[in-house]
């Protein structure tokens, strides 16, 4: 499992580096492997991370204090925190291009870049992190977790290229990959209790599904409905039969 859990936390990294690789992914209408991916990753959020996190509501509750409704309440409040968070940085970026082109906003762009990549820096430490520590234990959560979150990094991060172009090659992909590796590293001495892990994969949950749509909403983007759907509907089936 240690041996298996490295091997995706290097492939993650892989995708970090080479999605410039990935020239067909850049064209219009959108890449339906792109669409794919995205439905693939919110499928396992909905199928798979959310009714993890309900089955588990008694442990949070007793480790809270409080009753089950209340503990499942605080668990899906910070799913909404990690899609606001996400959000707030999409929102964030999109204003920093607008001004980037008006003389003497460079310090102002570059601070966005820092913040931008920054957050997604500490998003892959925890997903680094959960490949050695998730709800449910095994096989199975291992490879379904991996895929997933393999599969999510291509489109979040061929978003991330196109945002900020030669600064994602030069410098935002070494973060990212090596955040994710430490990540790993660090779950691999690291043990947070079930509450803190619960809270972790409520926050990714609410990251995912914002990072997923905003790639796919976009009008401009043309994106492709039948491969999200179709790529979510294969997935949840394979989540459903496990």
């Amino acid at each position: 499992m240690i041996l298996l859990s490295l091997f995706f936390a290097c492939l993650f990294a892989v995708v970090h580096l080479g999605i410039g690789w990935l020239t067909f992914l850049g064209r219009t209408p959108r890449s339906r492997w792109l669409s794919g991916a995205g439905g693939v990753a919110v499928a396992y959020v909905f199928l798979h991370v959310l009714p993890e996190l309900a089955e588990h509501r008694s442990v949070f509750a007793e480790e809270l204090g409080t009753d089950e409704g209340m503990a499942e309440g605080v668990v899906y409040s910070l799913a909404l925190i990690g899609l606001v968070v996400f959000y707030g940085l999409e929102r964030a970026i999109k204003t920093s291009r607008k001004r980037e082109m008006a003389p003497g906003q460079e310090e102002h762009a570059a601070g966005t870049f820092w913040l931008h990549i920054g957050s997604f820096a500490a998003y892959n430490v925890i997903i680094g992190y959960l490949l050695l520590h998730r709800e449910e234990e095994g096989l199975w959560s291992l490879v379904i977790y991996g895929i997933a979150m393999a599969l999510h990094f291509v489109t979040s991060d061929f978003g991330l290229r196109q945002d900020h172009k030669a600064r994602y090659d030069h410098v935002a992909r070494w973060i990212l990959a090596g955040a994710v590796l430490g990540g790993w590293a660090l779950g691999s001495f690291a043990d947070l209790s079930e509450l803190s892990i619960g809270f972790l994969f409520a926050f990714l949950a609410g990251g995912v599904v914002l990072n997923v749509l905003k790639e796919e909403l976009p009008e401009e983007r043309e994106s492709r409905l039948w491969p999200f759907v179709g790529a979510a509907a294969v997935y949840a089936v394979l989540l459903l039969s496990i």
